[in-house]
């Protein structure tokens, strides 16, 4: 495969063009066979963060996936949406999303598999998977089908045009009704699978909440968060800096679970994207499941 550089693409990095211009399926896979020397510009193999120059000739090898041994399993899945392109999941409490850390069988990855259908191949132990929520962290999941819905849904991801929101339970009465938290996160050096907020080394990470509800007597709020950035535990790690942890996290904050201690009560309630083939905006929404139900019904 083989592209000159037109004025258009004048100063992008090497690794970004390979993946916006269907070389390859996403920017990880585009560092790596870069790194690999299966790409040149002009005949050299320059780093990753090259900025292209108009005329340059840019060569890549094709990338096939190695396939993952991974086993499908006859898994019921709560299906909100589906085509040829993408699958809206509902994924309930105590599904992983997919194999890895001890997790090998009944993840939302065997279940994909075991439907024998069609998933992008991003990442070889991860197909179909461009986004994910944590085991104990009930909603909205979406799957991509093919490699262009999956570069696509990435891009979406990066530049902040699929919006995530989710309903918490957090500890205290929280008095403003809207705040927005920016704390940069990190992994937690002392505890490495916890994260942290770390103003030097963090990341950027941005979480906007509102509440939903107070429930004074009980000492809790009820709360939707929308997230700008995508930071691993990122509502979770947020809520709990700001002195809010979740209620039932049983990872971060002290306290907080006297009402609820079989893990965090957060929820993806709504998912909002633009179509990789049609280019529309679609948005959908998933209600609380009935564990959280059953707590905000038993407060004051």
């Amino acid at each position: 495969m083989e592209k000159r550089i037109d004025a258009s693409l004048v100063g992008k990095r090497l690794d970004e063009t390979l993946t916006s211009s269907g070389f390859y399926p996403s920017r990880s896979v585009a560092k790596k066979m870069i790194v690999e020397g299966k790409v040149t510009i002009n005949g050299k193999v320059e780093k990753p963060h090259y900025n292209l120059r108009e005329n340059d000739l840019l060569v890549a090898l094709e990338y096939s996936a190695p396939k993952a041994d991974l086993a499908g399993e006859d898994i019921p899945l709560d299906i909100v949406y589906e085509d040829d392109d993408v699958l809206l999941i509902n994924k309930p409490v105590g599904m992983v999303v997919h194999p890895g850390n001890g997790h090998y069988e009944g993840t939302l990855v065997n279940a994909l598999i075991g439907r024998e259908m069609a998933l992008s191949e991003g990442d070889p132990d991860r197909p179909g998977i461009v986004h994910r929520i944590d085991k104990d962290t009930s909603g909205l999941l979406l799957v991509t089908k093919n490699d262009n819905a999956y570069r696509k849904i990435q891009e979406q991801l990066s530049t902040h045009t699929m919006h995530r929101e989710y309903y918490a339970l957090v500890k205290g009465v929280i008095l403003e009704d809207d705040g927005k938290i920016n704390a940069p996160i990190a992994r937690d050096k002392n505890r490495p699978t916890r994260n942290c907020v770390d103003v030097l080394h963090g990341k950027e990470a941005i979480t906007f909440f509102h509440v939903e509800k107070r429930y004074k007597e009980s000492e809790v709020t009820l709360v939707s968060c929308r997230l700008l950035t995508g930071r691993t535990h990122q509502i979770r790690v947020h809520m709990d800096y700001i002195g809010h942890p979740v209620i039932g996290d049983p990872l971060y904050g002290t306290g907080n679970r006297r009402i609820y201690d079989a893990g965090q009560l957060l929820h993806a309630y709504k998912l909002t994207f633009i179509h990789p083939s049609s280019g529309k905006e679609m948005s959908f929404t998933a209600p609380l499941p009935e564990h959280f139900e059953k707590v905000l019904s038993s407060l004051k």
